[in-house]
């Protein structure tokens, strides 16, 4: 068939060559198969051969545009047939792969039709895979990296640096990488940006960042015995400093070896200690002072309560005498770190017991006669002798409580407002307020019960409509009457009850219920409802094994209105066996009883298929609790 392609001639010699082809029609026979291009595209009118120069057919009606070599290539470079349905149109179709398939079949991922040697795609490629290329990466040949690894020179290839520069990193002597124990992660040092080797900069871990003198030394002065494990703190590389510091002298003074509290990281000298990052920042009188004045015993546990440097302040005054009036020893209640004097005074207001009314203008010593520690802030303590000699009312008598700011307030022992109930455990409302004291208090104040039956229990054993003893009625009487009269009663509420009544129990009697009585009456719906439970029969509970929660299935409206949940214990309206039964029989195999269920009686669980799916699954049995127990939701 190729030598037609140079058939020259009488035009019989071709209708000769197309007879051998098997054409059956010559006029209407096409020697290239089913193509839908006009023969004037390539063939004139004088002769098929030559073709026509130039050649007015365009690749790219036929849906296959010809781009880079592929444009200068001759026909027959790829259409060894006439027929040229049968040339391949993928690229192996006519390139050998000399890859052997290990990067696939789209040789354009990497290849473009300009040349097979262009890299571009290639590198292209290379930045969507496990290691992109950066600088001088990008420059190298494949086979710089990818070779000598065959049969699979491309997936194998290792993308961490050492995988190809190990045997740089042992031989590198500035500094010894191995004795160093430098980490194989090239690119704590070494950055893909960087053009060599040799342009190394290691970045100093943020837990030690090089700042001032620290940054111009070189790495052998703190990594002289190498690189790992060397501890952080200041002392460790400067214990010799510390240790020969002599002005001040830091060993003798037991200064703390936290050198960062007075030194900076750009030189030893000058140095400055920072009060105020400690306990006590010098402020006053103290900013002043030489540090051997606090520090004469060393530096070491230094107290910081002023008592501890002033006790002999304390000891030895006279007006007032501290000690003697038992002032307490915290100096700065009245004095200042400025000066001792003028003292301030105390603030009274800075205490538990803030000065108001006529306690403002009373000399310290009527409350304070016994000195000052330990005084009480309870007004009863002072003014208990008040309290037993009042006799309009009398207190004691009464039983009046001692909380004497009940009554009194501190501008005046009178007048006395009264005692406020309402600031009580029991604010008087309705009935309470018009009673005289008398009424609730006849056995005094102290003590006096706040519940209703404690005053009540009369009314409530004489209460005969209902006969609320025989009833068995709690005493909680505010449950039924409220505090503006006995009668009439509110009765009780029982949606205020562990019990609201809805649907069908709100027109029952009460002693439908209550008939034994109100208290410890049960609120679960089986305690009443036993017997229909029992009595059931479609479907028999009893038999059923059905659980005695009434309220999973029936409501309070009516019995008959019923709705089993299944889902509760096991979806079967919803998932993989929505609409693959039919009746509760066919999971429920016993009909005595719906505890007992099968799981690998019905549709696709076989023995065989069941076994083969737990493959390695620990525990794993044929056995349909088994099954639940895994499977509690129906799903793998």
């Amino acid at each position: 068939m190729r030598g037609l392609m140079w058939l020259s001639g009488p035009p019989v010699l071709l209708l000769a060559a197309l007879a051998l082809l098997g054409a059956g029609n010559v006029e209407n026979a096409n020697p290239h198969g089913d193509l839908n291009v006009p023969c004037s595209d390539c063939h004139g009118t004088e002769s098929w051969l030559p073709l026509l120069e130039p050649l007015p057919f365009r690749h790219g009606s036929v849906g296959r545009p010809l781009t880079g070599a592929h444009a200068g290539t001759d026909c027959r470079s790829c259409h060894q047939s006439l027929v040229f349905a049968f040339v391949g149109t993928a690229c192996q179709d006519c390139h050998q792969d000399a890859h052997a398939g290990e990067l696939g079949v789209d040789c354009e991922t990497c290849h473009d039709t300009n040349s097979w040697e262009s890299q571009q795609r290639a590198l292209d490629a290379h930045d969507r895979s496990l290691f992109p290329l950066f600088a001088s990466h990008t420059g190298l040949d494949c086979a710089s990296c990818h070779e000598g690894q065959r049969p699979f020179e491309y997936v194998t290839t290792p993308t961490e640096c050492s995988g190809c520069h190990l045997g740089t990193f042992r031989e590198t002597a500035n500094p010894d990488h191995v004795q160093a124990g430098f980490s194989t992660d090239c690119l704590n040092c070494h950055r893909r940006s960087s053009m060599a080797w040799d342009q190394a900069v290691f970045l100093h871990p943020p837990t030690f960042p090089l700042r001032g003198a620290h940054a111009a030394i070189s790495c052998e002065t703190c990594h002289a015995s190498g690189f790992s494990s060397l501890p952080r703190e200041c002392v460790a590389c400067h214990r010799q400093d510390f240790q020969s510091a002599t002005n001040p002298n830091h060993a003798a003074g037991g200064f703390s070896t936290e050198c960062q509290i007075c030194h900076t990281e750009n030189g030893w000298i000058p140095a400055t200690f920072r009060h105020e990052l400690t306990g006590f920042p010098l402020r006053g009188a103290h900013g002043s002072l030489d540090c051997s004045v606090c520090h004469a015993q060393g530096y070491a546990g230094t107290p910081t309560a002023c008592y501890a440097c002033h006790r002999a302040d304390y000891q030895g005054t006279r007006d007032p005498n501290h000690a003697a009036a038992g002032f307490p020893t915290n100096c700065e209640g009245c004095h200042s770190e400025s000066a001792w004097r003028p003292a301030a005074g105390f603030d009274h207001n800075t205490s538990r017991f803030p000065l108001r009314g006529a306690h403002v203008g009373l000399d310290c010593s009527a409350c304070h006669s016994q000195g000052f520690a330990g005084t009480p802030t309870d007004c009863n303590s002072c003014h208990r002798n008040d309290y037993q000699g009042t006799t309009d009312p009398n207190h004691a008598a009464a039983g009046f409580p001692t909380m004497c700011e009940a009554c009194h307030s501190q501008n005046a022992w009178r007048p006395a407002t009264g005692f406020d109930h309402n600031t009580s455990r029991f604010p008087l409302r309705g009935a309470h307020v018009a009673l005289d004291c008398s009424a609730c208090h006849s056995q005094g104040f102290a003590g006096t019960p706040t519940d209703c039956y404690a005053c009540h229990s009369n009314d409530y054993q004489g209460t005969t409509d209902p006969n609320h003893a025989a009833a068995g009625f709690p005493t909680s009487c505010e449950a039924c009457h409220s505090q503006n009269a006995w009668t009439p009663a509110t009765n009780i509420d029982h949606n205020q009850t562990a019990f609201p009544l809805t649907g069908a129990h709100r027109s029952l009697d009460c002693s439908a219920c209550h008939s034994q009585g109100f208290a410890g009456t049960p609120t679960d719906c089986y305690a009443c409802h036993a017997d229909d439970y029992r009595r059931a029969s479609d479907p028999n509970h009893n038999a059923a094994g059905f659980p005695t929660t009434c309220e999973d299935c029936h409501n309070t409206s009516r019995w008959d209105q019923s709705s089993w949940n299944h889902n509760i214990y096991f979806p079967i309206y919803s998932g993989s066996h929505r609409g693959e039964w039919t009746s509760c029989s066919e999971c429920h195999i016993n009909p005595s009883s719906f505890a007992v269920f099968s799981c690998i009686d019905c549709h696709e669980h076989s023995r065989a298929r069941t076994d083969s799916e737990h493959r390695g699954v620990g525990g794993y049995q044929y056995e349909s609790n088994a099954c639940y127990a895994c499977h509690p939701t129906g799903r793998e």
